[in-house]
């Protein structure tokens, strides 16, 4: 894939903007006087960005916002954006501002004007994210996006910067894409066919069909798969960028392709979003892609299961117990817990097999975190301090909201079953932090280790600065690739 506009750096040239058709957008400081190629275009528009400058609707704006002029006289652009975009913003305000751009673009594409704006790459990056648009599957006319050419004082610079920028930007939309998939397109084969093409990115990528799966003895996993026509698998991405002794970092995705509940059956309202229950295993194929691009120097392994949970005359049933890769048997207590019985065998096989280094797992795990956290942030468990903290750290750097809850034994001894060494499910409280306890179990000691349960992030219920309306987000690509850059390299 690649990213849904094409975009290009260049000098800063006002007489360009000037000529340029489609959009014009020029960043501008929140107030004080126009200089530079702002200023030019300015005396072109007869004085139009001045003016809008002194107005209210200008001075409403936060930064990041734009305002559109249409048809402005003395130009040639069909419309001429202002973005506010002060000469000391955030990551996250530039970014915003590019989203802006992203937003209004069309087929004419734009011409930006960043002139010496220092943050001109990563609102490079809030464009190209804003830009995409999920419309594999509408049969009327498409609108391609246009060409995006940015001036700017330093062009070869910026490229530089927005480099590996536009490698995050593509594990992103990769990510997107994934999760926004029906879940007729994307089943186990086709997701695991998508990660076996990235070898040719330089990933080395394995496929464990259910043979294999048996043999290794992941009964937990393939419990939930049972009722479907769609095998089980799991697929291994190994990224070696680093020293070739040194341990992997392991990244673990929960990918359920969709999740009716199995005889735990969902209720029918809403049952179309369970599209998304791969979200998981789309950010470790997202990350797993954003380092492959950039040639990233460090070591990580990605590892997602893929499965359907479906109620067949085959399904596993409320009642019945399954042995896990670990040994432990599980009192399966309600099918609709299913993403657990899946991490906890890949969780285990993470470690037997690649002894890594650190270890996160991501799951769209619990409609509980939604409860406790609604939207805005991810919730996040870990049995170390200190990789906590360096992911909470890399997502409040993104922009990516992530709030971390408790585990305790208290909670722990709530899995208790009286037929089996535990049980997949005890209720509704405090079930996001239940579902963790569980998972824990498969962590060994001296695994530092996070899960990450993405269920409110990973299909936002409105629209984003950086996401359009009903879209998946990519939450946890651009998290992941910042912590592995901060821990591995």
């Amino acid at each position: 894939m690649s990213l849904p506009v094409a975009i290009s750096f260049h000098a800063t040239d006002a007489a360009e903007a000037i000529a340029a058709r489609g959009r014009v957008a020029v960043l501008l400081a929140a107030e004080g006087k126009l200089s530079g190629a702002a200023a030019t275009i300015d005396k072109a528009a007869k004085g139009a960005i001045a003016r809008a400058m002194e107005g209210k609707a200008w001075a409403r704006l936060k930064a990041g916002d734009a305002l559109d002029l249409a048809w402005p006289a003395g130009l040639k652009a069909e419309a001429l954006q202002l973005v506010k975009l002060p000469a000391k913003a955030s990551v996250a305000e530039a970014r915003k501002a590019g989203a802006a751009i992203g937003k209004a673009l069309g087929a004419d594409g734009a011409t930006v004007v960043a002139g010496g704006h220092a943050r001109t790459a990563d609102l490079s990056l809030g464009l190209a994210l804003r830009a995409y648009d999920f419309n594999l599957y509408k049969t009327g006319e498409k609108e391609a996006k246009g060409a995006v050419r940015i001036l700017a004082d330093r062009p070869e610079k910026v490229a530089a910067e927005a480099g590996p920028m536009a490698a995050v930007a593509e594990g992103v939309l990769f990510t997107r894409d994934l999760v926004n998939e029906p879940a007729n397109v994307l089943t186990t084969t086709d997701f695991a066919a998508r990660l076996a093409a990235m070898q040719e990115l330089g990933l080395d990528v394995e496929i464990l069909d259910e043979p294999e799966l048996e043999k290794l003895g992941m009964r937990a996993l393939l419990g939930v798969g049972q009722g479907s026509e769609s095998p089980s698998k799991v697929v291994v991405m190994q990224w070696k960028g680093g020293k070739k002794k040194e341990a992997p970092f392991a990244l673990v995705g929960k990918g359920v392709v969709f999740d009716t509940g199995g005889i735990s059956l969902k209720p029918a309202e809403g049952m179309q979003d369970m599209t998304m229950d791969m979200g998981g295993a789309g950010t470790v194929a997202g990350v797993m892609r954003a380092l492959a691009l950039r040639k990233a120097k460090c070591n990580v392994v990605g590892l997602v299961g893929l499965v359907e949970n479906m109620p067949d005359g085959r399904a596993q049933r409320p009642g019945d117990v399954v042995k896990s890769m670990k040994g432990d048997t599980i009192e399966v207590i309600n099918t609709d817990a299913e993403g657990r019985l899946v991490l906890a065998d890949v969780l285990w096989y993470a470690q037997e097999r690649f002894k890594p280094s650190g270890m996160i797992n991501l799951a769209t795990l619990t409609g509980a975190v939604i409860v406790a956290l609604g939207h805005e942030n991810a919730g996040v468990f870990s049995n170390d301090d200190k990789l906590c903290a360096a992911l909470l750290k890399a997502a409040s750097a993104e922009g990516e909201g992530a709030w971390r809850l408790p585990l305790s034994p208290a909670y722990d001894a709530l899995l208790k079953s009286h037929i089996a060494d535990m049980r997949n499910s005890v209720g509704r409280p405090a079930g996001s932090i239940t579902a963790a306890q569980f998972l824990k179990r498969f962590v060994k000691d001296e695994t530092p280790w996070c899960h990450i349960d993405i269920a409110g992030v990973a299909l936002p219920a409105t629209e984003q600065p950086l996401v359009g309306p009903k879209c998946a987000s990519g939450w946890g690509v651009m998290t992941l690739n910042r912590l592995m850059a901060d821990l591995l390299e």
